[in-house]
């Protein structure tokens, strides 16, 4: 078999690819983008028709994936860690509808916040729905837990949780490929009440899910990627999760004094876990991430075996696990090879110059701070985040998709004005249609500005579902077409778009202000493709 040097998102695609992948749905999100645009470049793709588009939002692309699966063949999803909250509602339930074919989630987790709103961490999605977990430690595994992943999903009839972290998913390992399998032949359960979700019958597959738990435990005990490694120092032992036994292990390249209890699948293996404790006087656990593992060993009281970890400061509560923390955590000295030079200086993210964000960020800061003292600026997750930063300081909230548009109307309802939102092209349509609807059906007193930039800029410059049809969609939805206002950014057209963002305010009503001017550098990639 062929080796390749290969991201960890890359190494997951091309497992998938090469398991006999019929389809991949995905909304952009960092660190998981690779995973989608990696198999959309494949030539394979192409040729055996496998779906690769990007999906509106996580929670449909859960859908989708699950509709592939009833009818027998193997799907991906794909998602960062916050996408797994707007996939929940399908996800939960899926574990008791169980699937046909294989069916995998990818839940690339961001712990120190590179690019996210908050560290949460996708394990607790994974015990929370009583299905089986995978966390690789690096990139081969991660190609393993894929390949072999969907015949594992088949086997159990349930879907798989793969969580990843960021420094996994953007670092890079030689991968060696397995052999290329075909995609299934369409295929249908035995049990035709399977997906069908009434009380009645939700009952009953709830209680099978329950009665399984002990066959994915001693699924658990019995996987290659739970390793159960013997040392002479009992004192402590060492509890190492995913991409944490990576950095154990460099720090102890001859071998770990420590017993090591490695964890690369979920429920944990009690046996292992058993030998572990009673081996041992107390017990370290390292986890990139939430305490999870280390909340289940200590309980609610906290009584019997010593744990150590985020939860008693061993660790710290927040940020990425690295190898010089553990190194301070077992009590080797770990000198850094590199030191940063004193004139570098930290640079934070700004809008691209030429960036049409910044354009209405001037034109509507400057409208507002001169004649409405008393505004309030919601904003999106997008590029025009970045409008939270000097020079703009131009925003006031940033929560979470679609958040913007809904938050406006709350605090309109509590009687501000003006109370504006904004909010791109993509995530309009990921999540903040549903909030213009609820606008136009109580007619609040909202302005809001989609600033349509004609692409998935954030992220790279992906597809935006909505790209050609953003007047249509407000349209359909109810806003009067007289108040829904196109403009194009720019410096020429200032006053212009001053007059019409002091029209919509005035307005007291729902009104819909879209500024729209290609991305950069989506139109600089175009010109250099030609």
């Amino acid at each position: 078999m062929s080796k390749q040097l290969l991201l960890g998102d890359e190494a997951i695609a091309q497992a998938a690819l090469d398991a006999g992948l019929s389809g991949v749905y995905a909304y952009p999100g960092t660190p998981s983008t690779e995973i989608t645009e990696y198999i959309q470049m494949a030539p394979i793709t192409a040729e055996q028709n496998i779906h690769s588009r990007w999906s509106s939002n996580e929670k449909t692309a859960m859908e989708a994936a699950l509709g592939m699966s009833f009818v027998g063949k193997r799907a991906l999803v794909c998602m960062k860690h916050v996408g797994m909250n707007v996939a929940a509602d399908c996800f939960i339930n899926s574990a008791v509808t169980g699937v046909k074919g294989g069916l995998i989630v990818i839940a690339a987790d961001d712990p120190s916040m590179h690019s996210s709103q908050n560290e949460q961490d996708s394990r607790f999605y994974g015990d929370f729905s009583l299905i089986p977990m995978y966390e690789p430690s690096n990139q081969q595994e991660a190609y393993d837990m894929v390949y072999n992943g969907f015949a594992f999903s088949e086997k159990i009839g349930e879907p798989i949780l793969l969580r990843m972290v960021t420094r996994l998913a953007h670092s890079r390992s030689g991968v060696e490929q397995k052999a290329q399998q075909v995609q299934n032949e369409i295929s249908f359960s035995e049990d035709p009440r399977q997906f069908i979700l009434l009380p009645g019958n939700a009952r009953k597959r709830y209680k099978v899910l329950l009665e399984r738990q002990a066959e994915f435990i001693e699924a658990s005990e019995s996987s290659p990627y739970n390793k159960y490694i013997d040392g002479p120092n009992k004192k402590m032992g060492i509890i190492a999760c995913g991409i944490g036994y990576n950095y154990l292990m460099e720090n102890y390249p001859d071998g770990c004094e420590y017993p090591v209890l490695k964890i690369g699948q979920y429920p944990l293996p009690k046996k292992q876990l058993l030998q572990l404790v009673e081996a041992c006087d107390e017990i370290l656990v390292l986890e990139d991430g939430q305490p999870f593992v280390e909340k289940q060993l200590k309980g609610y009281l906290g009584i019997g075996v010593k744990v150590k970890g985020r939860l008693d400061g061993t660790l710290p509560q927040d940020g990425e696990l690295n190898p010089d923390k553990v190194a301070r955590t077992v009590g080797k000295e770990n000198k850094s090879e590199f030191g940063v030079p004193s004139l570098v200086e930290m640079r934070p993210p700004a809008l691209c110059e030429g960036c049409g964000h910044r354009d209405m960020y001037t034109v509507l800061t400057q409208v507002l701070k001169e004649e409405y003292p008393t505004h309030k600026v919601f904003s999106d997750i997008g590029c025009y985040t970045l409008g939270a930063n000097a020079p703009f300081n131009a925003i006031n909230s940033c929560v979470d998709m679609g958040a913007s548009i809904t938050m406006a109307k709350g605090a309109s309802d509590g009687g501000l004005h003006p109370a504006v939102a904004v909010i791109g092209d993509s995530t309009f349509t990921h999540s903040g249609m549903t909030g213009l609807l609820d606008c136009v059906n109580e007619n609040a007193n909202v302005t809001i500005v989609i600033s349509d930039n004609e692409t998935t800029a954030m992220t790279g410059g992906q597809d935006s579902a909505g790209t050609g049809r953003i007047e249509a969609i407000c349209a359909g939805i109810g806003v009067a077409p007289e108040h829904i206002r196109v403009v194009v950014p720019l410096k020429k057209n200032y006053e212009e778009m001053k007059q019409i963002i002091r029209e919509e305010i005035e307005y007291r009503g729902v009104s819909v202000i879209i500024p729209r001017r290609e991305c950069i550098q989506t139109l600089a990639r175009k010109k250099r493709n030609k």
